[in-house]
C-alpha cells in the first residue's frame, strides 16, 4: 500500500527537513563529516581500529588472545578517541540524534502517538 501526501503535508514535510539542514546540529554535523573525510590519518586509525577489533573477535572465538594483543586495541581504542576528526565526528552525530530524538518526542506528543515506531516495518 502506498499513501500519497497531500500537498499541504509535503509541504510542511519538505519544512522540516529544510529546517532540520539548516539547523547548527546538522549543520556542524556536516561540517565534521567533510572533515572526517578529509583526514587520512583519521581513516587509517578507523580501519586499523576495524580490522583490530575483527581479527581480536576471531582469536576469542579460538580462545586464542594474549594480553598483549588486547593491550594493543586498547592503545589504538586510546588514539582513535584523541584524534580531533574522529571526536568532532562522533560529538556531532550524537547532537544530530538527540535532535531527532527531540523532534520524534514533539511530533509523538502532538499526534499522541509514537511517531517513530510508525517508522518500522511491520512483519509477520
Amino acid at each position: 500500500m502506498q499513501t500519497v501526501l497531500t500537498t499541504s503535508m509535503q509541504e510542511a514535510t519538505d519544512a522540516l527537513i529544510g529546517n532540520l539542514l539548516a539547523s547548527e546540529a546538522f549543520i556542524r554535523y556536516q561540517q565534521a563529516l567533510a572533515s572526517l573525510n578529509q583526514d587520512v590519518e583519521a581513516h587509517t586509525l578507523l580501519e586499523q581500529l576495524s580490522l583490530a577489533q575483527a581479527n581480536l573477535r576471531k582469536k576469542q572465538a579460538d580462545n586464542d588472545v594474549t594480553q598483549a594483543e588486547i593491550k594493543a586495541l586498547h592503545m589504538l581504542q586510546d588514539q582513535v578517541q584523541q584524534n580531533t576528526a574522529i571526536l568532532a565526528y562522533s560529538q556531532t552525530q550524537q547532537e544530530a540524534v538527540s535532535l531527532l530524538r527531540e523532534i520524534n518526542s514533539e511530533i509523538s506528543q502532538l499526534l499522541g502517538i509514537n511517531f517513530a515506531s510508525l517508522a518500522n516495518h511491520a512483519t509477520c
